[in-house]
């Protein structure tokens, strides 16, 4: 009798031993799987928020130009037309949608073309070119309209001539124009008078955003 009261309770001590074992090991996976469950929650927020910045951030990029870059030309008695509006000047890497062709300003990439009396051969990107003229330079375009002695006769002096740069646009409107910061104009020829006056007024003129900026060791094609 005695044996078999003492088998009992031995075998009830080994089955609550055993539910125990089981309670913490139950325990132990509900404390992993509440673990594995916040990690996943913390990542996904993180993640979440990330992709947020991120997603604002390349709005602001690709919308740059409709954003800061409001405004319109007014053209003066002098032929010259002066953008009025704000334009913007924040670094971004998308493609910025200029309001004018060529573009006289607005958020830009941050490399500048190289401006030290630089002919390039070839169309530019405009986001590197407009980083050039918030250095103060003035950027001659042509189109395939302009004839080749005009376009030999303005590469002659943009080549003698630091802060300036020359390349083609088959994009803008007039066979070969003038454009600064803020400003821009179209002129007959290479031989037109108002060729010298934009040159005077606008290599380095009052209108650059930050005067004295380096025009190398940027972009050369």
């Amino acid at each position: 009798m005695g044996s078999a009261k003492k088998s009992t309770a031995t075998a009830r001590k080994a089955r609550i031993e055993e539910m125990r074992r089981a309670e913490q090991s139950r325990e132990r996976r509900n404390r992993i799987l509440v673990i594995a469950a916040s990690v996943v929650v913390v990542a996904g927020l993180v993640a979440g928020t990330v992709a947020l910045v991120q997603s604002q951030s390349d709005d602001d990029a690709s919308t740059a130009a409709d954003s800061k870059g409001t405004g319109h030309f007014v053209t003066g008695s002098d032929g010259v037309k002066t953008w009025k509006g704000t334009l913007g000047r924040t670094h971004v890497t998308k493609t910025v949608n200029y309001p004018m062709e060529p573009p006289v300003g607005g958020d830009h990439n941050q490399v500048w073309m190289n401006c030290n009396g630089d002919v390039y051969t070839k169309a530019l990107n405009n986001m590197n070119a407009v980083h050039s003229l918030e250095h103060g330079s003035v950027w001659v375009t042509y189109t395939s309209k302009a004839s080749k002695a005009d376009v030999e006769a303005l590469a002659a002096k943009v080549k003698k001539t630091p802060y300036t740069l020359m390349s083609p646009d088959d994009k803008q409107k007039d066979p070969i124009m003038l454009s600064a910061w803020g400003h821009q104009r179209t002129v007959t020829g290479a031989d037109d008078p108002n060729v010298d006056k934009f040159f005077e007024k606008f290599v380095q003129g009052e209108q650059t955003p930050e005067p004295g900026a380096a025009c190398t060791g940027g972009l050369s094609q």
